[in-house]
């Protein structure tokens, strides 16, 4: 039986006296990202709907995608966000004053009272933080139950940029999808997109949101992982412990060799050594491996210094010895 995992993609522009221009290049771009894995397996069931045209069906969409059995079920919403002495809406073209929307806090009831197991909202409009905060809705609490992640672009009292393809927020979480924010497995899950797009905002004055009831994240999209499976295995052929140290010396670097033009230093490369070494500075590039007393590989093997396993490379190596990689 296949995992149900469905997505609901939605942008609107075409906002009388107020258009956007990015909104439906985010939610087809991010659309064509989701429905499909790197090998083009399915990913997502994804639905795209461009300029819904009023509160009425737009809701109706989100109550059916959250509706029913599945493991994973997936909102975005890229548009306008209104907020006011009630609470915050995410808008349709037909607002008014006193009907901009649809209400952020019955979203979340909605996605509370999902059935399914990982429920995900992210929103890229004006004060989209809003939603999940305590508070809204005149309450003071706000509750976001088991299984519900929240990632929105702005905080509650900030506007979202637009940009000339795409949003400033969503050009962000379309390179996080694309690999950017990929673990070592090329798993790319909320927590990730969230600490990638956080960091690459720096200084903006847009700082995104996010805000989950989960115990481990399931991933949303895959790719190709930053060094292949194999090379993070040997971890564990190279490190019989994780807290050893793997003694080095000149015989590791395969530039050491009187074929080539340099001083030789004895013992020179051997192809065994040579290939564990290589295994190792990928290891480095990826932050799982550090020379022991000297800032580069290199040295730390031409001065018969050490290397050992970082943090980060001594959980790896657990995970590799409780066959979860």
């Amino acid at each position: 039986m296949r995992t149900i995992r469905k997505a609901l993609l939605v942008g609107i522009n075409d906002y009388p006296g107020q258009p956007l221009y990015t909104c439906i290049n985010d939610a087809s771009a991010l659309h064509d990202l989701l429905e499909s894995r790197l090998d083009g397996s399915p990913n997502f069931d994804a639905k795209l709907h461009l300029d819904v045209p009023t509160k009425v069906g737009l809701k109706k969409l989100i109550i059916d995608t959250f509706s029913g059995e599945a493991e994973t079920v997936l909102f975005y919403f890229s548009g306008h966000g209104v907020i006011n002495d009630i609470g915050g809406y995410i808008a349709t073209p037909d607002y008014q004053t006193h009907d901009e929307g649809v209400s952020m806090d019955e979203i979340l009831r909605i996605v509370n009272e999902s059935k399914a197991s990982n429920r995900i909202v992210i929103l890229d409009c004006c004060y989209s933080g809003t939603f999940g905060n305590p508070g809204s809705g005149g309450g003071h609490t706000s509750q976001i139950k088991t299984g519900v992640t929240i990632l929105t672009s702005s905080r509650d009292n900030e506007v979202s940029m637009e940009g000339d393809e795409h949003s400033l927020f969503t050009n962000l979480l379309l390179e996080a999808l694309k690999g950017g924010a990929a673990d070592l497995g090329g798993y790319i899950t909320p927590g990730g997109i969230y600490a990638y797009i956080d960091q690459a905002l720096g200084n903006w004055g847009q700082r995104p949101q996010f805000k989950t009831n989960v115990s481990e994240f399931t991933p949303i999209r895959q790719v190709a992982p930053p060094i292949p499976t194999t090379t993070l295995r040997t971890i564990v052929k190279h490190f019989s412990l994780p807290e050893d140290e793997l003694e080095l010396d000149s015989s590791f670097e395969d530039t050491n060799s009187d074929k080539i033009i340099h001083e030789v230093i004895e013992p020179q490369a051997k192809p065994g050594n040579v290939a564990t070494f290589k295994d190792l500075q990928k290891l480095q590039s990826v932050g799982l491996v550090v020379p022991v007393g000297e800032d580069h590989m290199y040295f730390a093997a031409m001065k018969f210094k050490s290397c050992k396993l970082t943090p980060l490379g001594r959980h790896y190596w657990r995970l590799i010895k409780e066959k979860r990689i």
